[in-house]
């Protein structure tokens, strides 16, 4: 029975249960395994190839080919939670823990250990339900799902089937302009709560597989939308909306390069006026957004050629592999089909009901999302550029918030954040919360400069100076002595002495080289440090370069 479970292991002898093939060393589980199917990807080098030159191939291939056929796209998208504890234990749960330090009896599905759900897990599921316009379940309940990998000890995970939390529901996003911009609208079947399962870590030789099981146990929340999607740029957007959604919810990171948002693409290809959709593939091991686009035109472009020349029994319904590497996807296995899983209500948890005062109480608690953000920064009259970056990120959202609650200048307080303060984030690999400078300053600093008491040149000086050490806008203007010169008399001085040190240049530009007003501007800036009020020294100046001698 071992070896139909788990089918590729080396069996070990006197074996009581399948588990007891993992034989334990210090801080791991290890296995051992000749041709092991797993759910992830062995850390292996890949050979390396020109993705830029296939990516572009793509690109100029794939209008061509979608003029006759039409993609049909729909995303799985787990979303690991963020809660203290485990979905039905007491376990801790933090990314990059040393292997196998996390776990208990529960999460190890170890005989007589009983799961107790997590409540907090409920209310994540809620706020996303609300989020996503869906409509909640009052009563559902959770179910087992049957399938046997190493990494997953109990031989099921506890999901839902039938009775999801959540169903029937939308999200709007727009699309960047660099995509040609747009409102998108992608109906969203079912959100459902389940637990992950353990990771296996493969050696490099491949002898033997290693058994994390930090991760058993852990709540995810699976996102399942309609096939509305039409390319690999729409999926991609879809997929970065969910995330935007859920870090504004605060229900997880989303960082996906931790697998706290992971998507599984299901695509299939129809002549275009063909009502009946084509054969489904599923495409696993995609990393970031961009590869989720790039695998979705490899994958279209793939099955329409097999149309186009008379192959298209050979699309089949199966799981493929991205790889980055070779810029394209690769048989895994052959897709299993809910026949498979011998879904039944999980007998060891109670049906989950929920109240609509309890539902009432969770949505007056949700913040502004995304697309509401948006459309409120549209309405405020932003443009879609502005508003697509300002609202991209929740923190960076809430620092402007902040500084326009502050009383500053709307426009100028986006440009400072999509300028000065963008690119020293990005400079130096920070996050806007990780940087010393406070909305309040910011919005002080701009009113400095609106007002005059500063020039702009000397209020780029002052930001970086708050971005890297922090402190205050009036402090350091004090401390430095940076007070905009604004007494006509003075900068004229200056004037006078910067074109007594220049005369072959205001000869030349009473010639006509009336370029060189800058070169004098410059000058007297120098003069003034910086200090000088642009408007009163352009004024005296073209005044007295205009005069006749």
């Amino acid at each position: 029975m071992a070896s139909v479970l788990f089918r590729g292991l080396q069996i070990r002898p006197l074996c009581i249960y399948p588990f007891s093939l993992l034989t334990k060393k210090p801080g791991v589980f290890y296995c051992t395994s000749n041709s092991l199917h797993t759910q992830s990807v062995t850390t292996q080098d890949k050979p390396k190839s020109s993705s830029k030159v296939v990516a572009r191939n793509h690109d100029k291939t794939l209008d061509k080919f979608l003029k006759d056929y039409e993609a049909i796209i729909g995303i799985e998208t787990h979303v690991q939670l963020s809660t203290v504890t485990k979905a039905f234990c007491g376990c801790d749960y933090n990314y990059g823990s040393e292997p196998n330090t996390n776990i208990c009896p529960v999460c190890m599905g170890l005989p007589g250990a009983l799961p107790v759900l997590n409540s907090k897990v409920i209310e994540c599921a809620v706020k996303l339900g609300l989020a996503l316009n869906c409509q909640l379940s009052l009563n559902s309940k959770f179910d087992r799902k049957q399938y046997f990998y190493p990494d997953l000890p109990k031989g099921y995970q506890i999901s839902q089937f039938d009775i999801p939390i959540a169903t029937s529901g939308y999200i709007d996003l727009d699309l960047p302009l660099e995509y040609g911009g747009g409102h998108r609208k992608f109906g969203i079947t079912r959100v459902h709560m389940e637990e992950d399962a353990g990771k296996l870590l493969h050696t490099d030789g491949g002898s033997h597989s290693q058994v994390d099981l930090n991760r058993a146990g852990v709540p995810l929340l699976e996102i399942v939308s309609e096939p509305d999607m039409r390319s690999g740029i729409e999926a991609a957007e879809y997929g970065a909306e969910l995330q935007r959604l859920v870090r504004y919810l605060g229900v997880s990171n989303g960082n996906m390069q931790e697998g706290s948002l992971r998507c599984d693409v299901n695509i299939s290809v129809r002549p275009r006026g063909q009502v009946e959709f084509g054969t489904k593939v599923e495409i696993k091991n995609l990393n970031s957004f961009s590869a989720i686009s790039r695998a979705i035109d490899y994958e279209i472009t793939r099955q329409v050629q097999l149309h186009n020349q008379g192959l298209g029994d050979q699309i089949v319904q199966e799981t493929r592999l991205w790889e980055d590497g070779a810029q394209k996807t690769v048989t895994m296995r052959k897709k299993e089909g809910l026949a498979d899983y011998r879904y039944f209500p999980e007998p060891d948890l109670p049906e989950v009901t929920l109240t609509k005062e309890y539902i009432e109480n969770i949505r007056g608690s949700l913040p502004e999302i995304p697309e509401l953000k948006r459309r409120r920064y549209e309405q405020m009259g932003l443009s879609m550029q502005d508003v697509l970056f300002l609202a991209n990120d929740v923190n960076i959202a809430e620092f402007f918030d902040a500084t326009l609650s502050k009383g500053a200048d709307m426009k100028l307080a986006a440009n400072w954040i999509m300028g000065d303060v963008a690119a020293y984030m990005k400079n130096e690999k920070l996050s806007i919360n990780e940087i010393k400078l406070t909305p309040d300053e910011l919005a002080e600093l701009i009113d400095s400069i609106k007002t005059g008491t500063i020039s702009g040149k000397i209020g780029k000086e002052i930001l970086f100076e708050l971005i890297a050490k922090g402190g205050t806008v009036k402090g350091l203007i004090k401390e430095k002595n940076l007070v905009q010169i604004t007494n006509p008399a003075e900068i004229e001085q200056m004037i006078d002495k910067v074109l007594a040190e220049n005369p072959k240049q205001v000869e030349q530009y009473r010639g006509g080289k009336t370029k060189l007003q800058g070169f004098f501007a410059g000058q007297v800036m120098k003069e003034s440090k910086g200090k000088a009020n642009p408007g009163v020294l352009n004024k005296i100046l073209l005044e007295k370069l205009n005069a006749k001698s």
